[in-house]
């Protein structure tokens, strides 16, 4: 089996470690920047060139996509789909996971717990989002914010309405979630794979610090979810239409409470967290669907 993985840079721990996993199982495997992909639009032939060559032969696409570059990565993902090559994750579902706004639409529907959340587009109802969600303190995220950044915790309420008054002069789009006070500055990272969780990992937060993500200093521990945190998982990654996901979740007292379904979600810290080879699991989950796939696989794809 031919496996590319769309990564901007081969070093990465977790775009190293699937080409690792990849060719242990005896199948080729190289890394595609995908911004130097060219997408050719052609009436029944859909093709990619990566750096003036002719992609060919590839069965199967891991995206690695940045959060910055989601329009045009997505867009090589769906090119790749419009070829008929078995993507781990589907354009569309990378597009809905980088929208937080929409992502929380699409998950509270789901039917899992949620964090109360609030938002407008008229910076002088910030006093309304703010009891909204239960007055403070409370969280004000940036709806383009990642790895923890564009993440403040207001412990007044004019603490709060002055970093929203601020955020919207910059006309930066924000949303209000109430602080779960309980959760005492971890949450649960759980990894999904197909209708699965592989693995899991509780990050605590430094002292001092409400955010747990590993890039702010924060600290994982291998952990066990119990049955609601389980079901919880699976859920959001089911209704977010990711088949591998990361899915962030905060323990409160009336059950787990998801915070973002990442669509990709790096391997370095689960793996270190839990010493599962979570790498080698995504391969096998190609060759599992592939192989169930083989008599479907005979005409490109022509919807969008």
């Amino acid at each position: 089996m031919n496996i590319a993985v769309l990564s901007r840079n081969s070093n990465l721990y977790s775009t190293r470690r699937l080409v690792e996993a990849a060719r242990q199982r005896g199948h080729e495997c190289r890394v595609l920047d995908h911004l130097r992909c060219d997408i050719i639009i052609e009436q029944n032939n859909p093709a990619i060139h990566y750096k003036g060559d002719l992609v060919r032969g590839v069965d199967a696409i891991i995206p690695r996509i940045g959060a910055s570059v989601t329009f045009y990565g997505s867009a090589v993902v769906r090119q790749f789909e419009m070829m008929n090559v078995f993507t781990t994750t589907k354009s569309q579902a990378i597009v809905r996971s980088r929208d937080k706004l929409r992502s929380m639409q699409i998950l509270a529907r789901s039917g899992v717990g949620l964090p109360k959340t609030a938002f407008t587009n008229y910076s002088r109802e910030d006093k309304y989002l703010i009891e909204a969600v239960g007055g403070t303190p409370c969280v004000i995220k940036l709806l383009e914010g990642t790895q923890g950044l564009g993440v403040v915790l207001a412990e007044t309420r004019k603490a709060a309405q002055s970093v929203i008054e601020a955020f919207h002069n910059l006309k930066a789009r924000v949303i209000v979630q109430e602080f779960i006070k309980e959760a005492k500055a971890a949450d649960i990272r759980a990894f999904v794979i197909g209708n699965e969780v592989v693995g899991a990992m509780r990050r605590q937060g430094k002292e001092g610090e409400f955010r747990s993500n590993l890039h702010r200093g924060g600290s994982a521990t291998v952990y066990k979810l119990n049955r609601a945190e389980k079901a919880a998982a699976l859920t959001a990654a089911k209704a977010m239409g990711l088949t591998i996901a990361g899915v962030d979740m905060l323990q409160s007292n009336r059950g787990p409470l998801i915070l973002e379904v990442n669509s990709s979600p790096g391997l370095e810290g689960i793996e270190q967290a839990t010493g599962i080879d979570i790498a080698s699991k995504v391969i096998r989950y190609i060759e599992q669907e592939l192989s169930a796939q083989q008599p479907k696989r005979k005409k490109p794809h022509t919807d969008a």
